[in-house]
């Protein structure tokens, strides 16, 4: 589970975040919208790790956050998919799922990281049968399915 509690985040003097709290639920889809400017960025920076926190908590299935560094919350599930379709696109589709998996290499077993793989090309079909196909040469849509693949 993942609870954001009365979080503020501030680029300089100014507070882009104020209080805000959530609780996401294992299993859960949780949606932040907002026009422009809302903090939804901001909100998902900071859950990362890639912006500091100025008051507040993330915890994150029952830990703390506030030390743990953003390569370590990739670990632990924590991922961002930016807009812009960021692939890589010299590589193939199924190279850049194993990249998405490439922090894993010595702690998970293959067979664990071969079925989270399986998991995302059941979540999008057309990927498995492009798996080979460099991923530069995609569509835009094809290549964000490609991107949230790789961060799950």
């Amino acid at each position: 589970m993942l609870a954001v509690e009365e979080l503020v985040v501030a680029y300089g003097r100014i507070q882009a975040l104020r209080g805000v709290s959530l609780t996401v639920g294992r299993g859960e889809y949780v949606g932040v919208i907002g026009p422009n400017g809302a903090g939804k960025t901001t909100l998902l920076l900071a859950l990362s790790g890639a912006l500091p926190v100025a008051a507040g908590r993330i915890v994150l299935d029952g830990e703390d956050l506030a030390r743990v560094p953003p390569h370590a919350r990739v670990s632990r599930g924590v991922a961002i998919v930016p807009e812009g379709r960021e692939v890589f696109g010299p590589l193939s589709v199924r190279e850049n799922l194993e990249l998405g998996a490439y922090h894993r290499r010595r702690t998970a077993p293959r067979a664990e990281v071969r079925a989270d793989l399986e998991m995302v090309l059941d979540l999008f079909p057309v990927l498995r049968g492009r798996s080979r196909q460099l991923a530069a040469t995609l569509s835009g849509g094809e290549q964000q399915m490609l991107a949230v693949g790789r961060a799950l």
